[in-house]
């Protein structure tokens, strides 16, 4: 992430936070007065943004990310003859190991 990406972001947060509307004038105001310089195009597109998407909902779903989900396969259109890709499987979940106790190697810290 740039220096532009991380200034424009903070701003927008810090106007969402304030409840004042964001817009390209307001988030290049508070880059400038915290003396960072970034291109002039990055407080329009992060202006942009907020307009179309609601900000508290980025913020709340930051965490959770959209990169688990299944790929459709279209089926060729006239005789293709190509096999269908298979779905990934299942991850496996791995059992961790256990730990041991001092009981079980036959001594203790307080015997």
């Amino acid at each position: 992430m740039s220096v532009g990406e991380l200034a424009c972001s903070y701003a927008a947060m810090i106007l969402f936070d304030d409840g004042i509307p964001i817009t390209s004038e307001k988030i290049a105001q508070l880059v400038k007065a915290a003396n960072v310089t970034v291109e002039s195009y990055w407080p329009s597109l992060f202006a942009k943004l907020a307009e179309k998407r609601n900000l508290e909902d980025l913020i709340m779903n930051v965490g959770s990310g959209g990169g688990g989900a299944a790929v459709a396969v279209a089926a060729p259109a006239a005789g293709g003859g190509g096999a269908a890709a298979a779905a990934p499987p299942p991850e496996e979940k791995k059992e961790e190991p256990k730990e041991e106790s001092d009981d079980d190697m036959g001594f203790s810290l307080f015997d």
